[in-house]
């Protein structure tokens, strides 16, 4: 959608911030989701006698990010099946959350004026922009709705189904989150910050245990952290197609390298498989410095994809409209452009959110958000890649698109930003400097 000059500039950039920030994605859900609920079941069972370190909690997220690196290689035949068992399974872990918080709290469940109009505030900014870094949570929650674009190359009907994909994976997320926001608020304990900070390490294992006890909380942070450990598979196996995906371009470091795919192992990117969990693997040592430096890394799967994500929508509105050639999904003309803005709104809000401290204006050397210093190292390193090395031989995104499927206008175009049209098995597609 961009011009070919501001493309060769582009792609590296979103390829160096998309690929961490989907192994940041990694990171957080094996992390911050599987591996600390996976110790929090222990940590129940000895009724919170025990806490543990930073490098057992490390330990157990490199052993999670591992089995999926191999799961994912050697059952690629049948992730889709599996795909099907994960959404299967998230939905038997809401019913059980929806079905057993009522049951378990019916004696001190909360009015409905609780539960909408009661606000708590447990930071030191006012409660307005409080209100607002609240977003973060569910800006973080349905952030892997992408995750079916990245296997649109391996899906049946990819034009319908992707897009399909996209809408029943953010809806689901908004319908089902409601839900559980409301089944929570109506059975939380209303001292909140003994849920914030409890002796379980995570504040859902005390919200089970207050309302259900100690046995059912464990058998539901089990089926949780199940869950979570499936999450970590999907988002690896999106990852590597993203990465792969790049490095077929020749946008990221060493694209030679990952671009080829694996037949022995069911026709995949086998090595960007194994690229990413090693990244994950590395950009989790951070949690040995300090919670604050892991807590950078989560939110870059925010900052990172958000860039990753508005710069082409930024293309097609500023420099690709005239080539831009709708899909099976389109909102019209009338509607397409003001929403592509109101996208590119939320993605620049959803940026600056992630690099604010979440406790307060006044953060101290612990408590100080270090997104922007992670984020900044990225951003720069990808611009630093590009003038350095790689202006020196990419000649910008491989296009495929067959000439007889673009209107006058667009041909009239593409021919202006000088792209050749050359004869592939006997079609004719736009391409660049390398054909197609």
């Amino acid at each position: 959608m961009s011009s070919p000059s501001n493309s060769k500039v582009e792609e590296p950039g979103v390829a160096a911030t998309g690929a961490p920030s989907l192994a940041s994605e990694d990171d957080a859900a094996d992390l911050d989701a599987f591996s600390l609920m996976f110790l929090s079941v222990i940590v129940i069972a000895r009724d919170g006698k025990w806490t543990p370190t930073d490098g057992q909690v490390y330990g157990v997220f490199l052993a999670a990010v591992l089995c999926h690196a191999v799961l994912s290689s050697v059952m690629s035949r049948i992730m889709g099946k599996l795909q099907t068992v994960f959404v299967f399974m998230n939905f038997v872990l809401i019913a059980a959350t929806i079905i057993a918080l009522p049951i378990g709290a019916r004696n001190r469940r909360h009015s409905a004026k609780y539960i909408f109009t009661q606000t708590e505030n447990l930071t030191s900014w006012p409660t307005g922009w409080t209100f607002m870094l609240s977003w973060l949570s569910p800006i973080w929650t349905i952030g892997s709705f992408d995750s079916c674009v990245h296997m649109s190359e391996e899906a049946r009907n990819a034009s319908k189904a992707v897009p399909v994909g996209i809408i029943a994976s953010s809806a689901s997320c908004w319908l089902f989150g409601f839900i559980l926001m409301i089944v929570i608020a109506a059975t939380i304990n209303p001292d909140l910050e003994s849920v914030a900070g409890s002796k379980f390490g995570q504040p859902m294992a005390q919200i089970y245990y207050d309302a259900l006890g100690k046995h059912a909380t464990m058998g539901l942070m089990s089926l949780l952290f199940i869950v979570q450990f499936m999450m970590g598979i999907s988002i690896l196996v999106a990852a590597s197609r993203q990465a792969w995906a790049f490095s077929r371009d020749g946008a990221l470091p060493f694209s030679s390298f990952f671009r080829r795919i694996s037949k022995r192992f069911g026709v995949i990117p086998l090595r960007t498989v194994w690229g990413c969990a090693f990244l994950a693997a590395i950009l989790g040592l951070l949690t040995l410095i300090a919670p604050a430096a892991a807590q950078a890394v989560f939110s870059l799967a925010v900052a990172a994809n958000n860039l990753a994500w508005g710069t082409p929508i930024f293309c097609r509105v500023v420099w690709g409209q005239k080539k831009f050639k709708p899909g099976p999904f389109y909102m019209g003309d009338r509607f397409s452009v003001p929403i592509a803005w109101t996208a590119l709104l939320f993605l620049s809000f959803g940026i600056l959110l992630s690099m604010f401290p979440v406790g307060g204006p006044n953060p101290t050397p612990e408590t100080m958000n270090y997104t922007i210093v992670i984020n900044s190292a990225v951003w720069g390193g990808a611009l630093a890649y590009y003038y350095i090395d790689a202006r020196k031989w990419f000649t910008g995104p491989k296009i495929t698109i067959a000439t007889d499927e673009l209107s006058e206008e667009q041909q009239v175009a593409i021919r202006e930003e000088g792209l050749d049209v050359k004869v592939v098995e006997g079609e004719e597609k736009v391409g660049g400097e390398e054909g197609c």
